[in-house]
């Protein structure tokens, strides 16, 4: 980690800790979560670290490697409006935990994120980590399911994006060899481990080369789209409904999307198509990951990956091009785009002892469709993890 050397370069000294969060991967259940769905999920080996040690002056002062500007502000002073940098993910959360628990002390330190940025919940990893290591240097604890909330809070009320709990729960909740399996309505969960026969396999993360932010893309759009299905499918059945912005596709029973299904506009049609068939997905894969029938699950994640660019409509041409590469390369089970689907990258479950044939020919294929995003496309690797930790 060149966090640690970074902050003995700055500060003269070795930091006090280092805390990790670690980025996460949805198999099943994308674009759901904001809905009250349902979803599967892991934690993954490559993530955020930041290396830090406790201000007595209350002030929070962090270097990124992988952003420009020094992020400096006081724990009681957060600005009511986001400024429109990286730091802004901080401010939230420092301004959403202070607003609870009364702060006494800042930090000092360095950020670190081991992955390009796009598609993994970077932006979410950041919060949790330096959530952790800011209630650490005030003797504070969050159970899990707080920091989880925390963390969303941050990003729904401080950074402006309507994220649900898929990417906090399965970065805060996730264990190695294990898949999270969370209902979003009730914050039920399972973790389903690795079943004994299951075949081998790991995790490939293609980067198209192009950075995503979502407060840029249609993200927040798709889920006004999700809502306005569900409000009017309430409506046309004579069901009770209440506010615009409380109104979720859970709402909804099945039976009453299908018979009344036709009276949406497409885009909201395509919305809700996406929700029912990911919802069952998601259901049939976390019986697959029991029965360690990985075949069958990754079909359920090509399947996904379809439906999210035929009725959710997301994906650029690139993450487009790289999910149809990953349907016709050898080795790899499943995969989609991994995230939102707005620029960003693809994710797949892949046979670890064909990682290099897989490399190869995505990159071939991928960088003779998009020949100028050489040096910028990047292929890793990667397994499961446990959550967030100091």
């Amino acid at each position: 980690m060149r966090c640690g050397e970074q902050f003995e370069r700055i500060y003269g000294r070795e930091p006090d800790k280092v805390a990790f969060c670690p980025y996460r991967i949805c198999t099943l259940g994308a674009h759901t979560d904001h809905q009250f769905g349902k979803i599967n999920g892991f934690a993954i080996d490559k993530g955020i670290h930041i290396a830090y040690g406790k201000k007595t002056n209350g002030v929070i002062e962090l270097t990124s490697l992988n952003f420009p500007k020094r992020a400096q502000f006081h724990i009681r002073e957060v600005p009511d409006v986001k400024v429109g940098d990286w730091a802004d993910h901080l401010r939230g959360a420092a301004k959403i935990l202070e607003e609870k628990y009364p702060l006494q002390y800042g930090l000092c330190g360095v950020i670190e994120g081991t992955l390009p940025i796009g598609g993994l919940s970077s932006s979410a990893a950041v919060i949790i980590c330096f959530l952790k290591a800011l209630c650490r240097v005030n003797g504070l604890h969050l159970d899990p399911w707080e920091l989880i909330m925390t963390a969303k809070r941050a990003e729904n009320e401080y950074v402006g994006v309507n994220c649900g709990k898929l990417d906090q729960s399965c970065e805060v909740l996730g264990r190695k060899d294990r898949m999270l399996y969370l209902d979003c309505k009730d914050d039920s969960y399972q973790l389903i481990p690795t079943a004994e026969d299951m075949k081998p396999y790991s995790f490939a993360i293609f980067f198209s080369g192009l950075e995503r932010s979502l407060k840029n893309s249609a993200y927040n759009l798709r889920q006004d789209e999700c809502k306005a299905a569900a409000y009017s499918l309430l409506a046309r059945a004579g069901l009770e409904y209440g506010k615009f912005k409380d109104t979720r596709l859970r709402d909804v029973p099945a039976d009453v999307y299908y018979e009344y299904r036709d009276i949406l506009p497409a885009p909201f049609r395509k919305r809700a198509d996406h929700y029912y068939s990911e919802f069952g997905r998601a259901e049939k894969g976390a019986e697959a990951w029991r029965n360690g029938d990985l075949d069958t699950y990754g079909s359920l994640v090509f399947e996904s990956g379809r439906s999210s660019i035929v009725n959710y409509e997301c994906g650029s041409p690139e993450l487009i091009r790289l999910y149809d590469i990953m349907t016709e390369t050898d080795g790899i089970y499943g995969g989609r785009f991994s995230g939102a689907g707005f620029r960003g990258c693809c994710m797949a479950l892949i046979d670890p002892e064909k990682e290099e044939e897989i490399k190869q020919a995505v990159t071939s294929a991928y960088l003779k469709s998009f020949p100028a995003l050489e040096g910028k496309f990047s292929v890793h690797f990667c397994r499961s993890a446990d959550g967030v930790e100091i």
